[in-house]
């Protein structure tokens, strides 16, 4: 299975702009630059990209492994927030916080921990960035479980 998008960009780094478009007609001619990239122009950029696929990626997965454990969750709510970082030797992507926010029925927190956890280190999105990924669950206060847990 492949998955294609394509980013064209024209002009000088500053002054000039990006369109980008996934094979699926979802995302076309998606504009970035670098005001949106580096400023506060308002608009998307790679990390903001890397943030979608990863959260979209991770709840799939957290799903899929609950579903295997014999849990069906009620909602899954997953915040990717990317750091962006200057260094001596350029820009980097230091670091991934996923906030997770999941309502599961008949689950612990220790058993949606240990199965988040599980998840963070198998889903494909994640295996391969090359950077930290932390992580903190919250289970809502209803649930019979402790209301939040840090992994």
């Amino acid at each position: 299975m492949k998955r294609t998008a394509q980013a064209q960009w024209h002009g000088g780094l500053k002054r000039g702009k990006g369109f980008l478009s996934t094979e699926s007609g979802e995302l076309r001619d998606i504009s970035f630059t670098y005001g949106k990239r580096f400023e506060d122009d308002h608009g998307t950029n790679p990390e903001e990209l890397i943030g979608a696929s990863y959260a979209s990626c991770f709840s799939m997965a957290l799903s899929g492994e609950l579903e295997k454990r014999g849990y069906i969750p009620e909602k899954l709510e997953i915040t990717s927030e990317v750091h962006l970082d200057k260094t001596a030797s350029g820009w980097k992507i230091p670091q991934i916080h996923l906030r997770v926010a999941a309502s599961v029925p008949g689950a612990t927190a220790k058993e949606i921990d240990e199965i988040a956890s599980h998840t963070k280190d198998n889903c494909p999105i994640g295996k391969i960035l090359n950077t930290h990924v932390s992580m903190e669950v919250h289970i809502p206060a209803h649930e019979s479980v402790a209301p939040d847990s840090m992994i």
